[in-house]
């Protein structure tokens, strides 16, 4: 079996008491031989650049959280040149956040504009993150004509899931989906299709059940596969594949060793 984690934070870990090659070693033990290392600013991205050029299962995203916008100013002529490096896979994490944020509602927008607008130029897709902007973020998206990209964390309502598959996008799931409060969340799972959905952890955030109150690794990206195979009806072997098929073909990375 091999797995991805199509969305982690490998710089957010705590290395107080273990380090990069025993996380992806923890990885590599659960059958998680894969994983997307997503940058939040830019500077953020050159730091990943540089400490995991070493690992060859570990891509790269390069883009601006919007709740990073304030942490350094947003350098359009930069980000263009970072993002269209050939180790960057995808642009982002970009979005809308008004749960946290609301008095740069305006920048936001342009931000997320400029990483769709970067996207189509470049052939990469886009990492989506919105939160209590549901309106805004569908209607940049159609509006920005974005040509591929991933909601990622899903926490959104069928009928937005509806709208995004239309779009073309896919639909990734965390480990929320194993939340005992997050029905609503599961009845999205169990309508979007295998060939549309990727898996994450989203770590250090949100570790899944049985790993609740525990930092999020990777590796814990089975317990997702495990987890969202039962609500789908089919083998974990088969979700593993299905996904991993689905982040290949949407950020065009090849595996030579499945």
């Amino acid at each position: 079996m091999f797995l991805v984690d199509s969305h982690c934070h490998l710089d957010g870990l705590d290395y107080s008491q273990t380090n990069i090659s025993q996380i992806i070693d923890e990885a590599k033990q659960q059958e998680v031989n894969f994983c997307l290392s997503v940058a939040t600013t830019l500077s953020g991205y050159q730091h990943l650049k540089a400490w995991l050029a070493p690992y060859q299962n570990i891509a790269l995203s390069c883009g601006v959280h919007p709740l990073n916008l304030d942490d350094e100013p947003f350098n359009l002529a930069l980000f263009k040149q970072l993002a269209a490096e050939s180790v960057v896979v995808g642009l982002g994490e970009t979005g809308l956040d008004y749960y946290y944020q609301k008095d740069n509602m305006a920048t936001q927008q342009e931000v997320f504009r400029e990483h769709i607008r970067l996207g189509r130029e470049l052939n990469k897709p886009v990492i989506i993150h919105t939160r209590e902007a549901k309106d805004d973020t569908l209607a940049i998206i159609k509006e920005e004509n974005i040509s591929s990209g991933v909601l990622h964390c899903f926490t959104e309502d069928l009928d937005m899931a509806k709208k995004l598959l239309d779009l073309g996008l896919y639909i990734s799931f965390s480990g929320i989906v194993t939340f005992r409060n997050a029905e609503r969340l599961r009845e999205v799972a169990r309508y979007v299709p295998l060939d549309r959905m990727l898996i994450e952890t989203d770590s250090p955030y949100l570790a899944p059940v049985p790993y609740r109150g525990k930092e999020n690794h990777p590796a814990y990206v089975r317990a997702v596969a495990e987890y969202l195979a039962v609500l789908k009806n089919v083998s974990v072997v088969e979700l593993a594949s299905q996904t991993t098929d689905n982040f290949s073909q949407l950020f065009n990375v090849k595996f030579d060793n499945r």
